[in-house]
């Protein structure tokens, strides 16, 4: 594990392989851990770099921070590694990170993958999804939460359940007041307006069983992007990089040409 500092915040990174850059961001509550099975891969053929977002992970976790952060502190670490153009995926919280770089510096981006997205909100989805089944939740802590709403959210929940335990083992726990930041940071985000300003070749991956993002989201998220593909994927739910792994690998190394 790599730390660098921007505007006072040490954030850690990984990188794996050679060649190409090829630039992970996970999701909320997630970390860089959440990538491993995919870095495997993914390093056959790229120089492969995970990000732990701010207030996840081994970086810092300060009490209060925004998604305009989130976007600032990859261009930071692309500049801090000296690359000037990269490939770029990003799931859910991720993906909304992702979509404000390509934005804001879209000369930075070649290719684009956005996985269980959408391109607004007025909370995260996951406090959506909460509050949408708040008399269900009520009393609980937020593992506890999380446990109750998963059939909303994924199909194949043994799947999605391995996954998240092997990933937690790897990083410190968050802790209520730092899960509420990481929510907070994601309130009334809205890029429809901006999407046109993307210049990157996009591929856009929602599953059809995704009560976080369904895939109307991703659906609007790609059309209004000019050089975008999307495709749903029937066997997933808010993570078809998990729950249909081997499809979601081939699209993606398909669509970033790797050879």
């Amino acid at each position: 594990m790599k730390k660098f500092e921007h505007n006072g915040i040490q954030l850690a990174y990984e990188e794996f392989g050679q060649g190409e850059p090829l630039l992970l961001l996970h999701g909320l509550t997630g970390n860089r851990h959440m990538f491993d099975e995919e870095v495997e891969v993914f390093q056959k053929y790229f120089r492969t770099i995970v990000l732990d977002a701010r207030g996840h992970g081994d970086s810092d976790r300060p009490t209060a921070y925004d998604l305009k952060d989130h976007i600032y502190d990859v261009l930071a670490l692309l500049e801090h590694l000296g690359i000037s153009e990269t490939n770029l995926l990003g799931v859910s919280m991720g993906s909304y990170i992702a979509q404000g770089i390509a934005i804001v510096a879209p000369e930075k981006i070649k290719r684009l993958i956005l996985v269980a997205t959408k391109s607004e909100g007025k909370t995260s989805s996951m406090q959506a999804l909460f509050q949408k089944h708040e008399d269900e939740l009520e009393g609980l802590d937020f593992n506890r939460k999380l446990l109750k709403v998963s059939p909303y959210m994924f199909h194949d929940l043994t799947a999605v359940g391995k996954w998240s335990r092997e990933a937690a083992k790897k990083a410190k726990p968050m802790s209520a007041e730092e899960i509420a930041a990481a929510n907070h940071a994601l309130r009334g985000f809205d890029f429809r307006d901006d999407l046109n300003r993307i210049q990157a070749i996009t591929l856009v991956i929602s599953g059809d069983h995704d009560g976080l993002n369904p895939p109307e989201a991703g659906r609007a998220t790609a059309q209004g992007i000019p050089n975008a593909t999307f495709i749903e994927f029937n066997q997933s739910g808010h993570a078809p990089n998990v729950e249909q792994h081997m499809l979601y690998l081939d699209f993606v190394l398909e669509f970033l040409d790797a050879k």
